[in-house]
């Protein structure tokens, strides 16, 4: 798997309109949901978890990463990598980061949706994960 088979299988799904635990590309989607999608489309083992608030708390969100037999927590961004974003408090979004966008399923925006990648969303990037098996 590489990272432009990532990429692709985030586009796929722009476009799918927000809801709170969505898990349905093209028809419903959280952020949440965007990653389970994408894990799914490339053949990665991802446990997917419901049950979730609106707005984890107590670094549930990271946790629930930091579980994944998909993933490893990196220190450096790629294209391809899960980014954990925090919007007010606690961590409480994910994106997928482009080489210099982030694609993610965004309630504000109503969909899953791609846009610059610039300082302002930069600096709420808190945890970046990446798929194992990435080349």
């Amino acid at each position: 798997m590489t990272a432009a088979d990532i990429l692709a299988a985030a586009r796929a799904c722009l476009g799918t309109p927000f809801r709170h635990q969505g898990r349905i590309p093209g028809v419903a989607l959280d952020c949440a949901g965007l990653v389970v999608a994408v894990a799914a489309a490339i053949g990665a083992d991802y446990l997917d978890q419901t049950g979730y608030g609106r707005l984890p708390i107590d670094n549930l969100l990271t946790a629930a990463l930091d579980a994944q037999p998909c993933l490893d927590r990196v220190a450096d961004r790629r294209p391809g990598d899960v980014l954990v974003l925090r919007l007010c408090a606690d961590p409480q979004h994910l994106a997928i980061a482009g080489a210099d966008t982030l694609i993610h399923c965004w309630e504000t925006v109503g969909s899953v949706c791609e846009h610059a990648l610039d300082a302002k969303w930069a600096a709420r990037i808190v945890r970046i994960y990446r798929f194992r098996g990435l080349e």
